[in-house]
């Protein structure tokens, strides 16, 4: 456990200080965890320039693979932030098909110092082990920086390419639900892809602040790698989070809306997710698979739901989200904690790991960090993660954006592909 220096600086907003910071570093190694205001989203932190890195790629059987949770357990204490993709599950579960897309599998950082911001409060202070790194980052942002004059283009509508159609995507959801009335599965979350070339030009963080100013998310981040990686997110969803004390907690997310712009059709969208029974199935569904996941490393009695299928608004949807919270048990760590649960129950399914094998034979791509997760490790050794939705990737020239819809026995097909837009729609107009 470190105990950081803090050195208050006059407010100013994070995409400020964020392009600040490019400018004089450049964008390798860039972490910048993002909040909207609520709450949820109270807090900002963001860094660049990192003192270590940790990059692990490939699955089980390559020669040159490393097991990233093996990675995770031999992390120095520090503050670290990164993400973990949807396919470390093959480390957790090598008796299924897993496919990666070439994007790492892990990648964290350690910075040092870091900015953290109260945007309730409106404070910005610096975070460092040492006075010296606190004077450092002090004098270095005092620099007068010009700002950006550059016009960014959006990227036309017209120029993704969807790599499951509609009437794909609603056929994968008949098979989902044969699998189902086969007794096969119980639930799955079946997700798609589309993708564009990256515009020339333009920056990631460019299209981080399109996308924030879109779609603010208490749970948002952008994350930078210098090889050519990205990860843009405005995720709704907390995965898992564990105080000092480790009392964890989960806040599953099942049951979507689209928002409208006239108050009494909003209210109408909204009134009919919560009587929704089929949204409430599916999210009570997962709530008692996080409890089965939670059960493994928690102990025993502690686990319990303060909130079953209560609705949450954001900028473009409703949503229904329960909260599950356990104690977790003596001698264990985070890193228990994350592999007993991995990948997120609900954007996998249940049976998980029978839903995950169907899946990767439904889906043509693979999802790389989409349904992963950021991992931040505070300085004080406590933890928090977010589920990757609503998230777009850079790899090398292409840009690529995902979103899935949860499948269960009553599910319209047709419905389901109508609500696979809802979540996909508001990410390729905020970038366009």
């Amino acid at each position: 456990m470190i105990s950081p220096k803090r050195l208050e600086l006059p407010w100013q907003e994070p995409q400020a200080l964020a392009r600040q910071l490019v400018h004089i570093y450049g964008e390798q190694g860039l972490i910048w965890l993002d909040g909207d205001g609520s709450d949820l989203g109270r807090w900002a932190t963001l860094a660049v320039n990192p003192q270590e890195t940790i990059c692990c790629r490939g699955l089980p059987g390559d020669p040159d693979a490393t097991d990233p949770f093996a990675a995770l357990r031999g992390l120095s204490p520090g503050h670290w932030c990164g993400w973990l993709s949807y396919e470390a599950a093959a480390w957790v579960e090598p008796g299924n098909p897993w496919a990666s897309d070439g994007m790492a599998t892990l990648w964290i950082t350690r910075h040092d110092p870091v900015l953290r911001f109260d945007l309730q409060h409106r404070k910005v202070w610096i975070e460092a082990t040492t006075t010296e790194a606190l004077q450092t980052l002090s004098e270095t942002l005092s620099q007068l920086v010009p700002p950006s004059t550059k016009q960014v283009k959006g990227i036309p509508l017209g120029a993704w390419h969807h790599h499951t159609p509609v009437p794909s995507y609603a056929a994968g959801v008949k098979r989902i639900q044969n699998l189902i009335a086969a007794g096969d599965l119980f639930q799955a979350n079946l997700t798609a892809c589309c993708s564009t070339p990256w515009p020339p030009g333009t920056s990631s963080i460019d299209l981080f602040l399109k996308l924030r100013r879109a779609c603010p998310a208490p749970f948002a981040g952008l994350m930078i790698t210098g090889h050519e990686e990205a990860l843009l997110s405005a995720s709704p969803e907390r995965f898992l989070q564990m105080n000092r004390n480790g009392v964890v907690q989960t806040r599953p997310i099942k049951g979507t809306r689209p928002r409208h712009s006239l108050p009494e059709r909003d209210a109408e969208l909204a009134a009919e997710l919560v009587s929704s029974d089929k949204d409430r199935a599916e999210n009570v569904m997962i709530v008692d698979l996080l409890r089965n996941d939670l059960g493994r490393v928690c102990q025993p009695g502690s686990i319990r739901v303060p909130q079953l299928v209560g609705l949450e608004s954001y900028s473009a949807v409703h949503h229904l989200t329960s909260v599950v919270e356990g104690q977790l048990q003596d001698g264990l760590n985070w890193v228990d904690l994350l592999q007993a649960c991995w990948p997120g129950g609900s954007i996998s399914g249940a049976p998980k790991l029978r839903a995950c094998q169907r899946l990767h034979a439904l889906e043509p791509t693979s999802r790389g960090p989409y349904c992963g997760s950021i991992l931040r490790i505070d300085w004080d050794g406590t933890f928090d993660s977010n589920i990757l939705i609503r998230s777009v990737l850079r790899e090398g020239d292409t840009l690529r954006a995902h979103a899935g819809c949860g499948i269960v026995a009553d599910s319209d097909p047709d419905s389901e592909a109508e609500e696979l837009m809802w979540k996909m729609q508001p990410l390729l107009e905020a970038l366009s």
